[in-house]
């Protein structure tokens, strides 16, 4: 575990296990290199080095009030590739780390990337606009900043029932789930939160998506409730150029928690492939 200096001076916490080629694991909104606990421990047992970061704002890095944009995340991804100079990595992304990842191989990454993995990813955009009709209205988005505003802690206490698929019959809740949920994103800044709304929402990866000429793996949930698959990733494998798409029939947006004995087997496959 360590620190890597952003170039703004931002301090950018990771764990770092194991040798072998290097996996690196990209969370997702609010939360932090924790969330990916069953993939760490697992790739690790497999021989893989694993590498996780709290991205700015998350977790254990630094409080950013600047920079809580897509452009300075793929910047601290190359200051972290760099510093502990990865090569033929293969990077793995959920829902905004999703977008992180194809933004840091389109804008830093050529070269250093072998492979890539989308998961629950929010490419190539969320909100609705002229050109992304079948996006979420930005009401929507305007609504969570104004639930995270008023009540950050009651708001993260609400979201992991839908993003784990709570709210589904025969699906009980299980709290300790939902309470490392929340730990994790109360260990983040409100205002780097807040920005990252704006991020994961409104950034537009429709270039970036094209630009990519290496393998990527596309995995959704059929039942995503947080990034719904019709605009994401069924859109996404149609811009890469060489993706495999995989749905996974009623997997919510949490699968990597959920279900992470098949998830975990079908990254291997593929990093094995």
């Amino acid at each position: 575990m360590g620190y890597v200096t952003a170039k703004d001076g931002a301090e950018i916490y990771y764990k770092d296990w194991g040798q072998g080629q290097p996996i690196v694991f990209h969370h997702g909104w609010p939360l932090t290199a924790d969330d990916w606990d069953a993939q760490m421990l697992f790739f690790l047992h497999q021989g893989y080095r694993v590498i996780a970061h709290d991205r700015r704002g998350h977790g254990r890095s630094t409080q950013t009030a600047t920079g809580n944009d897509m452009d300075s995340y793929a910047d601290d991804v190359a200051a972290l590739v760099l510093g502990l100079d990865l090569q033929d990595a293969i990077h793995v992304g959920h829902s905004t780390g999703g977008g992180e990842v194809t933004r840091y191989i389109a804008r830093n990454g050529k070269g250093r990337v072998s492979k890539a993995v989308l998961i629950g990813a929010v490419p190539p955009i969320m909100v609705k606009t002229a050109d992304n009709p079948g996006g979420l209205p930005i009401e929507v988005f305007d609504g969570f900043r104004a639930q995270l505003a008023a009540n950050r802690a009651e708001f993260y206490w609400n979201v992991p029932i839908p993003f784990y698929g709570f709210n589904r019959s025969g699906q009980p809740e299980i709290e300790s789930i939902r309470a490392n949920w929340w730990r994790q994103g109360m260990m983040g800044g409100i205002k780097s939160h807040y920005d990252c709304i704006k991020a994961f929402s409104e950034t537009n990866f429709t270039e970036d998506l094209k630009s990519i000429d290496i393998p990527v793996f596309v995995m959704h949930g059929s039942d995503d409730q947080i990034v719904p698959i019709a605009d994401s990733a069924l859109l996404s494998s149609k811009l890469l150029p060489e993706a495999t798409l995989k749905v996974y029939d009623g997997f919510s947006h949490g699968m990597c928690t959920m279900n992470a004995d098949v998830i975990n087997r079908d990254l291997l496959e593929f990093i094995r492939s």
